[in-house]
């Protein structure tokens, strides 16, 4: 495919975003930036979370994942409408009722204000790693197939790239981004169902042979309810996929500053249940796009590659299908990578500007100038770890960083279950100590299951692990237990 082609493609995309911008971002302000002004419709806010939700990674890595781990992610997915429910009725209820824009402000007023940066902080952290790590691998995916027959440097790529993202969200925010995710949402799914279509026809396969072809293969296997020593077993995938939910959705301000943008809680609510019950179907759709990608490549001879990840990419841009279907996945391609990249640095920036400055009181000329200079630093930060992740050039390094990342989400989901489901007080200065040490905890308990049950393989039930000493710290912290103990 000509690279010329798809840089002209990916310019022309970029402008549909700044005119977006350009629309939206008239008379904004930082309450534009940061909340949308709460006028954001939900059905717009609903379907353009599923491009924030799936990434550029879950649009390349399709064919690993069934090639490796079968329809299993489809436990995980039902366990998700279990969290999208505690979402709705504790979590929502709680932001609206406080009126918060920056969710780590209940934090503040429950436990104090240690608590309320250490909870600031582990999100930061956490969607710095998240966002750079989504956005490298996206972006590697792109230097192969267009800019290195360009010539152009990997730094350049993501210069360009970032500064792009900063021009379309620096002025509107959250504002901008509900409108932009919704377009991006709907180039990646066209990319998804277009290329579905091509596949079939190429392999003369009708709706009903096409149905045949994905439920009979031997990839297509869903649930997993007799071996529970493994990562892929039904009831440590489901309930897994419901914590993940609460924790990387309801108590991650990238998530839910989108749903904050909302008219009022109800609207709020009906957002998360129709976003969530199309996560589903989508989800599916994705799955069935990696056994088809699969098999589509035995049909023309086509060699799966060792890093499963690249099939996506080698078939759209070599030329195994027409040019304009390696186009639309292209398209495709940055919708995905930049609807979760361009939303995270708009949620660094709130979160920095309110959490870490305590500014949003400020005059709007003064909270507008540190805000926009806080969003060019968090892109910085995001590019620097990215060329760290270049640097390193080591597949097994990265992904270990982006797994660690994950961790720090465990002390979140202590630290709220212990404001939600007690009453107790903290000693707060201490709050950070148990926050720093339950992951780590967690991280050797891990070690050690794997080592003395034979077989077993530790997943995402971890998370819940990591909560719970979390929780357990904090009680042991608490000003009644403390005191009875002392």
């Amino acid at each position: 495919m000509d690279p010329i082609v798809i840089l002209i493609v990916i310019l022309g995309y970029f402008s549909l975003l700044l005119v977006i911008s350009t629309i939206t971002g008239k008379k904004a302000n930082s309450k534009s930036f940061f909340i949308g002004n709460r006028r954001s419709p939900w059905y717009i806010v609903s379907f353009g979370m599923i491009g924030a939700s799936l990434s550029g990674i879950t649009f390349i890595s399709v064919p690993g994942w069934v090639l490796t781990s079968k329809f299993y992610y489809m436990q995980m997915v039902l366990g998700y409408l279990l969290g999208y429910a505690v979402i709705v009725h504790v979590l929502l209820p709680l932001y609206y009722k406080l009126n918060l824009t920056s969710i780590y402000v209940y934090l503040k007023s429950r436990f104090g204000i240690v608590s309320y940066k250490t909870g600031a902080v582990f999100f930061l952290i956490s969607r710095i790693i998240g966002a750079s790590f989504r956005l490298f691998i996206v972006a590697n995916v792109l230097q192969i197939t267009v800019f290195d027959k360009l010539n152009i440097p990997f730094v350049i790529t993501i210069l360009i790239t970032l500064t792009f993202i900063y021009l379309y969200t620096f002025k509107g925010g959250i504002k901008t981004i509900v409108w932009t995710d919704t377009l991006q949402t709907l180039f990646m799914l066209t990319a998804v169902v277009v290329t579905i279509v091509f596949i079939a026809k190429s392999m003369n396969l009708g709706l009903n042979g096409l149905a045949s072809a994905i439920i009979h293969d031997e990839h297509s296997t869903m649930f997993n309810f007799t071996e529970w020593r493994q990562g892929s077993f039904f009831l440590k995938q489901f309930f897994s996929g419901a914590f993940i939910t609460i924790v990387m959705t309801g108590l991650d301000q990238d998530m839910m500053q989108k749903n904050l943008s909302c008219r009022n809680l109800r609207d709020a609510q009906k957002n998360v249940y129709w976003y969530s019950t199309l996560l589903v179907p989508v989800n599916l759709l994705f799955l069935s796009l990696g056994v088809l990608l699969v098999q589509f490549s035995h049909f023309k001879g086509v060699q799966i590659p060792e890093y499963t990840d690249n099939l996506f990419p080698l078939l759209a841009t070599g030329n195994h299908i027409p040019a304009y279907l390696g186009i639309i996945f292209m398209l495709g391609l940055i919708a995905a990578a930049y609807s979760s990249a361009d939303s995270a640095i708009t949620a660094l920036t709130t979160s920095v500007t309110i959490d870490l400055f305590e500014a949003e009181d400020l005059q709007e000329d003064k909270l507008r100038k540190l805000r926009w200079t806080i969003h060019v630093v968090v892109s910085l930060i995001i590019g620097s770890v990215i060329f760290i992740f270049r640097i390193l050039n080591n597949e097994a390094v990265i992904s270990t960083l982006f797994k660690a990342a994950g961790y720090t989400y465990g002390p979140l989901l202590g630290l709220y279950a212990f404001g939600l489901f007690t009453k107790l007080k903290l000693h707060d200065r201490w709050v950070p100590i148990v926050a720093v040490s339950a992951p780590f905890i967690s991280f050797l308990i891990k070690i050690l299951l794997e080592g003395i049950i034979q077989n077993y393989q530790a997943s995402f039930e971890i998370l819940v692990l990591n909560g719970f000493i979390t929780f357990a710290g904090l009680l042991i912290i608490s000003k009644k237990v403390f005191a009875k103990y002392k």
